[in-house]
């Protein structure tokens, strides 16, 4: 153990503090955090502790959540940098424009947002969720922001609902490459697909399973293939490993791992453990309209 995760634990026990971190991030921050998952495990994760300080290695909207189901903790963000393009690809403007055009249409927030996009929304979704919620919602028109790759494959799941979708996107997920699926299909046909549905259909087709990143790592436990290819952030491999480790898995050659994800560095936790710096602060206004449409996930998600 370096002295670095030492000293981390140290603290934790000083400071009544919890370190969730999320598939993405680098292996010895997940390795020495104390609750590892996708968006929606840590949201309730959150919405459960009995910690003070809650360190939240991701990106921002993910501590943003954190703040706002427990106003009343600390929540805590190893570099402040770590952010999310796609959070910020959706604008009030557009949503008061679709809400005129359609009147009774629900707004349902892809958990990957700002929290002022939460605010405007009826409900939020993660990866894990989307569609079980979109279904249980009394309307029969859905605007679904900010990412339209998931509100596509959502819709497919959904037919019975007519959507408006936003141009958001996953810079990560967006950018994969057919070329390269097929490419890594040929060299290892043996081996099921696995795909995030924050990606283009013209992955999602290719795909023996598509889910979020959780889904992924249970269908990789419990499924019988021995090699898989795995189309989201290679992050996840640290996950898929522990869970599997006497199977192989194959990755996109690039593109395929977050930057802002990779700055929740072990070293990056220990500074702000032991500084209390960037911590989440919003506005109360923001943070109370905010927490409707979590709760609402939450409520439905269960």
């Amino acid at each position: 153990m370096s002295d670095t995760i030492k000293r981390i634990n140290e603290l934790k026990k000083e400071k009544n503090a919890v370190i969730f971190a999320h598939y993405y991030c680098p292996e010895e921050t997940q390795a020495a955090a104390d609750n590892i998952g996708d968006s929606f495990y840590l949201a309730r994760a959150a919405k459960e502790t009995d910690a003070d300080i809650i360190v939240f290695a991701g990106v921002r909207f993910m501590g943003e959540s954190a703040k706002i189901l427990n106003p009343g903790k600390t929540v805590l963000m190893p570099d402040m940098k770590a952010d999310c393009p796609m959070a910020h690809m959706a604008s009030a403007e557009r949503i008061a424009e679709v809400r005129r055009e359609h009147p009774g249409i629900a707004l349902v927030c892809y958990v990957n947002s700002t929290a002022e996009l939460k605010c405007a929304s009826d409900v939020c979704v993660t990866s894990s969720n989307a569609e079980k919620i979109v279904r249980a919602l009394p309307n029969r028109e859905i605007y679904f922001i900010p990412d339209r790759n998931l509100g596509k494959h959502v819709a497919k799941a959904v037919p019975e609902k007519t959507f408006v979708f936003n141009d958001g996107y996953c810079p990560i997920h967006h950018g994969f490459s057919e070329e390269e699926l097929i490419r890594l299909r040929e060299e290892h046909p043996r081996a099921e697909v696995m795909a995030h549905p924050e990606s283009r259909e013209c992955i999602l087709k290719h795909a023996g399973y598509i889910g979020s990143t959780a889904g992924i790592i249970d269908r990789v436990e419990h499924s019988d293939a021995d090699e898989f290819i795995i189309f989201t952030e290679k992050g996840i491999n640290y996950a898929l490993k522990n869970a599997a480790p006497e199977k192989k898995f194959f990755y996109p050659g690039c593109g395929c791992e977050c930057a802002d994800m990779k700055l929740n560095t072990p070293e990056a936790i220990l500074h702000v453990l032991e500084t209390g710096e960037n911590e989440v602060i919003l506005e109360p206004g923001t943070a109370e309209r905010a927490l409707a449409p979590l709760e609402r996930m939450l409520e439905l998600g269960k």
